[in-house]
């Protein structure tokens, strides 16, 4: 593995975004546990298109070699199929937050009533 010794992954990671984080909970653990969940879901996702890049060049050649793997660029139709991958992977993972705003949906009245509501009184 090639090092960088410019590079410091540590205090990559650790740097701070400028302006104030954002807070969608009360409580500031919530915001860091969503935080660190979110994070561990992309590195997921990294690790999940690495190991279509191996299966790929498996399947095309059958051996691997690092360089092999570190210049893998998908074409249209892997792209496209990591696309829907991708899609289907975020859709599992904020399944509990898409259904909670689908039941905001189903108790917010339609406007139609809430203005014949209104007229009518």
């Amino acid at each position: 593995m090639e090092r960088h010794p410019e590079i410091d992954p540590i205090a990559l990671a650790g740097r701070k975004a400028k302006g104030k984080r954002p807070a969608y909970f009360d409580d500031p653990a919530m915001d860091r546990i969503l935080s660190i969940l979110l994070a561990v879901a992309g590195e997921v996702a990294v690790i999940r298109e690495r190991l279509d890049t191996v299966e790929r060049l498996l399947e095309r050649s059958g051996h691997l070699d690092r360089a092999a793997i570190e210049t893998f660029r998908p074409d249209r139709e892997a792209g496209y199929e990591r696309g829907l991958l991708h899609r289907a992977y975020i859709a599992r993972i904020l399944r509990g937050v898409q259904q909670d705003m689908e039941a905001l949906r189903e108790a917010e009245p339609e406007i139609e009533a809430v203005s014949r509501d209104l007229r009518d009184s």
